[in-house]
C-alpha cells in the first residue's frame, strides 16, 4: 500500500483473547508492517499445519510455506527485519536508566533480541538459496498458480512424499522452514514489540464513525481496535499513517451487505 495514499480495507484477522474478554482487529498501515504480518500469518498457518498428520494438513503447510517464499522473493524483507530490530533496540535502550524498570526483564529482551539479529545477519544474504534451487519445492510452486495444479496425476512424486510417515514428512518440512526460521522469528518479536509498545486508550466512535489524525513526527504503523466480546460490529479502517477512519459496520448475515451501525461504539485504540 502506498503510505501516503488514502486506502481502504477491512482489519487483519482479528485476535481474540477470550481471558480478557476482547477481540483486536489490527490493520497495518505501512508496507513494511503489512508483509510483516502476512509472514507470521502464514509462519504461523504453515507450523500449524505442519504438525498435523494427515496428508492434506501436509499439503496446507507446503502451501503456506512457499508463500512465504514467494513474499520474501520479492524484496529485502531480512535487510528491512535487521533494521526494524536495530530502531528497537534503540527505542529500549533508554529503559535502563528510568525508575521503576525492571532492568532483569529488559535485559533479558534486549538480549533476545540481540540473538535474534545476530542469527539472522549470520543466515546471510542468500539464506533462501537451498529452498530456491529445491527442483521439488519449485515443482509444486509452478503448478500451484493453476487451480487444481498439484493434483497426483500432475506431480507423482509429491503423492509419493505425501505417502511417506509422518514423522519424514515433519522432518522434511523441519528442514526447510528451519531456512527462513531466524527471519520468521524475528519478525515475531518485532510485531511482539510493536504491539507492547503501543498503550491502548479507550475511544467512542459516534455513530459508528471514527476519525483520527496522529500527532506528527510519530506516524503510526500498525493499528489496533480491540472491543469486548460478543460484539455484533467489527471495524473497517481506511488511511494511512498520517490520518484514518474507522466506520464499525454491523453483521447481517453472509446474505446481506453490512451496514454501518448508527449507534455508539465503545473501543480501545492502539497505535504502534
Amino acid at each position: 500500500m502506498d503510505n501516503t495514499g488514502m486506502n481502504s480495507n477491512l482489519a487483519n484477522a482479528p485476535r481474540v483473547d477470550e481471558a480478557a474478554g476482547t477481540v483486536t482487529y489490527e490493520q497495518p498501515l505501512a508496507e513494511r508492517m503489512r508483509t510483516f504480518l502476512r509472514l507470521e500469518f502464514l509462519a504461523q498457518q504453515s507450523n500449524h499445519h505442519s504438525l498435523q498428520a494427515s496428508t492434506w494438513s501436509s499439503r496446507a503447510a507446503i502451501g503456506s510455506l512457499l508463500e512465504i517464499l514467494t513474499i520474501l522473493g520479492r524484496g529485502d524483507v531480512r535487510s528491512d527485519v535487521l533494521k526494524e530490530l536495530e530502531r528497537q533496540m534503540s527505542l529500549l535502550a533508554p529503559f535502563r536508566s528510568r525508575p521503576g524498570v525492571d532492568k532483569a526483564r529488559l535485559d533479558a529482551l534486549l538480549d533476545r533480541v540481540t540473538r535474534l539479529r545476530s542469527s539472522l545477519s549470520t543466515a546471510g544474504a542468500h539464506y533462501m538459496q537451498e529452498l530456491k534451487e529445491s527442483e521439488f519445492l519449485s515443482a509444486i510452486k509452478h503448478r500451484s498458480a493453476i487451480p487444481g495444479g498439484t493434483c497426483e496425476f500432475d506431480l507423482p512424486d509429491f503423492k509419493h512424499w505425501l505417502g511417506l510417515p509422518y514423522e519424514q514428512r515433519v522432518k522434511d518440512f523441519q528442514t526447510w522452514f528451519s531456512r527462513i526460521k531466524p527471519l520468521c522469528d524475528a519478525v515475531a518479536q518485532v510485531l511482539w514489540l510493536t504491539r507492547e509498545g503501543a498503550a491502548g486508550q479507550p475511544q467512542v466512535a459516534r455513530n459508528g464513525l471514527f476519525q483520527h489524525t496522529p500527532e506528527r513526527g510519530s506516524p503510526a504503523q500498525l493499528l489496533r481496535v480491540s472491543m469486548s466480546i460478543p460484539c455484533d460490529v467489527y471495524p473497517e479502517i481506511s488511511g494511512s499513517q498520517h490520518r484514518f477512519s474507522i466506520r464499525f459496520l454491523h453483521w447481517e448475515g453472509i446474505g446481506s451487505r453490512p451496514a454501518q451501525t448508527a449507534e455508539d461504539v465503545n473501543f480501545v485504540l492502539s497505535c504502534g
